[in-house]
């Protein structure tokens, strides 16, 4: 072999090897753009953009701890303290749209408490409705649920978290509404008139407000109206109520709502409570009410509040509130709570 063949040969070699490793050579894939989170501005804090999609969503929740005292109010109604926790986590969405503003509400809850007579625990789907512009429909709680004043001595309302179609118009300064309420759920042993109906009507005056609730009982065939007033005093709030019920119906509640073991429904009641801002982070809430019942029996009570925020979304509350009633006696209860919003 001489040097000529040698070198073309060598040649030969290198250029399939080279080949060889250029069919073999492995090429990175490109990296996919990523998305990233927008926030949604146009409903408030809170909300972000579902990726991909113009819906506008919010994420919170909240966890709730109480320890309560009051006269045979715990475990088997023997202990004169108890404790409970809750747990609630909601998902809020909204989207523009040619009908206007499309939302929807779920709300989850989970409870754990030793008051009555065995520790209870429960778990339900809480809200979940549809709103388009002023109109909602699904299962929420009813304007009835809001009404109130500051403090813990407002009792008057059942819990009433139905399934509801309403509608509110909202003017600004001014706003009513009216709604259909299935109240199955409460006369379940009836069979016929199984509905609600409730209105709602708010004037504000500034940084004040009047509103008017009233509600209408078609199995009991009962009704009742509660009004309020909410107005900024000195440096605090102040807010007045005062409601009549025909009868007992789904809306009322009864005196066991202010610890008492028994009772009737409520006819009628004044309430009066000023949430003082003693501090940037402490507000301090007396309050006092009076109740009368329909079978007569005449109630007073006075209370005090106090809650403390600790950090942005953290807060400390207690209150101990005193009530007396002509056939019962009299009745102190209170609590200390813990809450965590996020």
């Amino acid at each position: 072999m001489n040097i000529k063949s040698l070198l073309i040969g060598s040649a030969a070699a290198l250029a399939a090897v080279s080949g060889a490793q250029a069919a073999d050579a492995i090429v990175a894939a490109e990296p996919e753009p990523l998305e990233y989170v927008r926030v949604c501005d146009a409903f408030g804090a809170g909300y972000f953009y579902i990726p991909g999609t113009e819906t506008c969503l919010r994420i919170g929740g909240e966890v709730r701890f109480t320890v309560g005292f009051g006269e045979d109010v715990g475990n088997n109604s023997t202990s004169d303290w108890y404790s409970a926790t809750r747990g609630r986590i909601f998902f809020d969405t909204k989207t523009d749209s040619e009908l206007g503003t499309i939302g929807t509400y779920v709300r989850f809850q989970g409870n754990y408490s030793s008051e009555g007579q065995i520790p209870s625990s429960s778990a339900s789907l809480e809200q979940a409705y549809i709103t388009i512009g002023g109109l909602k429909a699904g299962k929420a709680l009813t304007w009835w649920d809001d009404i109130g004043i500051n403090g813990e001595l407002d009792a008057w309302d059942n819990a009433t978290n139905f399934n509801t179609v309403s509608y509110l118009y909202d003017a600004g300064s001014f706003r009513i509404g009216l709604g259909i309420d299935d109240i199955s759920n409460v006369h379940t042993a009836s069979a016929g008139n199984e509905f609600g109906i409730q209105g709602y009507a708010q004037v504000d005056f500034g940084a004040s407000n009047l509103a008017v609730r009233g509600v209408y009982d078609a199995e009991a065939e009962e009704g009742s109206v509660y009004a309020t007033l909410v107005a900024p005093v000195g440096p605090g709030e102040l807010n007045v109520g005062a409601a009549w019920s025909s009868g007992a119906n789904a809306y009322v509640g009864s005196y066991r709502d202010i610890g008492f073991q028994s009772g009737w429904a409520y006819e009628w009641t004044v309430s009066a409570s000023y949430a003082l801002k003693a501090t940037d982070k402490l507000t301090i809430t007396p309050s006092a009410a009076y109740w009368t019942t329909q079978n007569d029996d005449d109630i007073w009570g006075v209370g005090l509040m106090a809650e403390y925020q600790l950090a942005a979304g953290l807060k400390v509350g207690a209150t101990v509130d005193y009530t007396d009633s002509d056939y019962l006696g009299d009745n102190t209860s209170g609590f200390l709570r813990l809450t965590r919003s996020f």
